[in-house]
């Protein structure tokens, strides 16, 4: 009786090895690891004046609002447009766009997200204006994305200046 031979490994197997191995551990990954991230990439792109980067954090359908005191102390609130918000990223600017963020605090269900943080911003060194940022993500079949961003906007003067790097 003849037994089939069984085949021999391929010659590639360490590469599957190490692939499964990848594969393995950003599978588990925590999800507030993968919020951060999407953060994290968000105001990397801003630093690099890179929209492509910054659209990437977003769902398309995101909502962006600022929320403030006006003069007269009456509370203000003004929505904005990814798309203009994208276009003013990717336009040559002569400084830097630095946002900072501290005291970040994630909370993830299912596939909800929300993000709470301090920020500072910085045009290259000069320092413009600081707040809270909020985030809310939902998981696509993409990835993580920013479905909403909401900021507070104080000046200079009203700042706790941010953790020195």
């Amino acid at each position: 009786m003849n037994r089939p031979r069984l085949p021999r490994p391929p010659a590639s197997l360490p590469a599957l090895l190490l692939w499964l191995t990848a594969l393995t551990a950003a599978q588990a990954q925590r999800p507030e690891q993968a919020v951060r991230q999407v953060i994290d990439r968000l105001f990397d792109g801003m630093r690099a004046g890179d929209s492509t980067m910054v659209r990437n954090a977003f769902d398309p359908t995101a909502r962006i609002v600022t929320t403030f005191t006006a003069p007269d102390g009456a509370p203000g609130m003004r929505e904005g447009q990814l798309s203009s918000f994208l276009q003013a990223v990717g336009a040559p600017h002569d400084e830097v766009w630095d946002e900072r963020i501290w005291n970040v605090v994630i909370h993830v269900e299912d596939n909800l997200a929300a993000a709470w943080m301090k920020y500072a911003f910085f045009s290259g060194e000069r320092f413009s204006h600081c707040g809270v940022d909020s985030f809310v993500l939902a998981r696509r079949p993409e990835g993580w994305k920013i479905i909403h961003l909401a900021d507070t906007r104080r000046l200079a003067d009203a700042c706790a200046p941010p953790p020195k790097r």
